[in-house]
């Protein structure tokens, strides 16, 4: 499988095989991942400044902000597939 380029919002794009998790920023957990990671210097703010909305997290522990749904990002990872929300709740 080639590596193929996923936009995550603003022209920001990731490579697909990289990305291990797609997750909402919300529960208190993911704020303690975002705030080591920032702590770190392992963390990629590609907000350009809006509402963080998901959490990417690669296989080389760095942790990418977007601005953009889970579920669309989901999306545009297999395109041909559906996703249930009870799968990404």
């Amino acid at each position: 499988m080639s590596p193929k380029l996923v936009n995550i919002g603003f022209g920001n794009a990731v490579v697909s095989n990289r990305v291990i998790a797609i997750i909402s920023p919300n529960a208190a957990p993911i704020k303690r991942l975002r705030d080591e990671a920032r702590q770190e210097k392992r963390l990629i703010d590609a907000t350009q400044g809006r509402r963080t909305r998901s959490v990417l997290i690669t296989d080389s522990n760095h942790v990418i902000l977007s601005a953009v749904q889970p579920e669309t990002i989901a999306q545009r990872f297999s395109p041909n597939c559906t996703i249930s929300k009870d799968i990404l709740e």
